[in-house]
């Protein structure tokens, strides 16, 4: 299925319904969570949910929903989460990604690093605008929601701080290809975005599937109060 007919299929109110659940879990989510989340039954919520596979925006697994194994366990249930293909529409068609992996590729083998996190932050300053720094994590989150980072608050445990996290990267492909140079670029643009001399700190801490940044709270403040 091609890139239009694919998101074509989130036209249908209830299928996007379904789609934004399963892609704010950031796990898998099995018919009856689904459904019982957004409101619809199990059967059409089912309907809709291997629709979207079809197109190509869920994956699909399956596995026992029970935390149990063995007899008794019950039956592997069908579960979904975010496809990690990509889904892009220009009409008429661009190709802004060729043009990125050619500019990082030039800018890694000049050795332009430098250069690129400076432009990176005056961006992040120029869009912040005239605001004051980033005042907490639930503002952080509010932010980063607008620009596409799909941000969720990760609770720390004893002494540790609340941490914010992001689910996607908005520069993913383009950060597979050259790393160092695109996360710190990232980093950069980030700590212009928020305000480098406000409580909000911006650091490197790399995961699987996810943002290369982390945000944490630093100095007096950074208790759970920040996020409440």
């Amino acid at each position: 299925m091609n890139d239009i007919d694919a998101i074509g299929a989130l036209q249908d109110p209830v299928r996007r319904r379904l789609y934004e659940y399963v892609v704010a879990q950031g796990r898998e989510v099995g018919r009856n969570e689904a459904a019982e989340a957004t409101g619809v039954a199990r059967t059409l919520a089912a309907h809709h949910l291997d629709r979207l596979a079809e197109a190509g925006l869920l994956d699909t697994g399956s596995r026992r929903l029970t935390g149990r194994s063995g007899p008794g366990a019950g039956r592997p249930a069908k579960v979904y989460t975010r496809a990690r293909a990509e889904r892009i529409v220009s009409l008429p068609a661009r190709d802004y990604r060729t043009a990125a992996e050619l500019l990082a590729e030039a800018a890694e083998q000049a050795g332009l690093d430098a250069g690129l996190c400076a432009a990176a932050r005056r961006r992040g300053e120029a869009l912040r605008g005239s605001a004051a720094p980033c005042g907490d994590l639930r503002e952080a989150m509010e932010i980063l929601a607008a620009r596409g980072y799909e941000p969720r608050l990760e609770e720390g445990a004893g002494a540790a701080p609340d941490a914010v996290r992001m689910r996607n990267c908005p520069f993913h492909a383009v950060a597979e290809r050259f790393p160092p140079l695109v996360c710190g670029m990232n980093l950069a643009l980030l700590e212009g975005l928020l305000g480098a001399d406000g409580p909000v700190r911006a650091r490197m801490d790399a995961r699987p599937g996810e943002c290369c940044v982390v945000l944490e709270t630093s100095g007096e403040g950074a208790s759970k109060n920040n996020v409440d």
